[in-house]
């Protein structure tokens, strides 16, 4: 995958060898999805555990950088059918935040 392009996006490449050509796809998700935690006390970001839930980017920046800690995004998805041409797939699809 190309790193300068969002990794919401996915693409196959032109000419593979099933012969199928370029497919883009954009997942519908916006940054109303994401939710933002800090490190929760006492573990590494080698072994994370989410600590509290912040409301948005900025204040994960500015709590991050009081605590020299980092945070964490997450965004939960869940696996949809769909149909294509008369072929079914599976795929992803952000759930919501309520």
């Amino acid at each position: 995958m190309d790193s300068t392009k969002p990794a919401s996006e996915l693409t196959a490449g032109t000419g593979s060898k099933n012969g199928r050509g370029e497919r883009r796809r954009r997942w519908e998700m916006t940054s109303a999805d994401v939710r933002y935690f800090l490190i929760k006390p006492g573990t590494s970001a080698e072994k994370p555990e989410l600590g509290r839930e912040v409301t948005n980017e900025a204040d994960a920046l500015v709590e991050a950088f009081k605590t020299d800690q980092p945070f964490f995004t997450l965004v939960t998805w869940k696996a949809v059918s769909e149909n294509e041409n008369g072929t079914p797939r599976i795929v992803k699809e952000a759930l919501k935040r309520t």
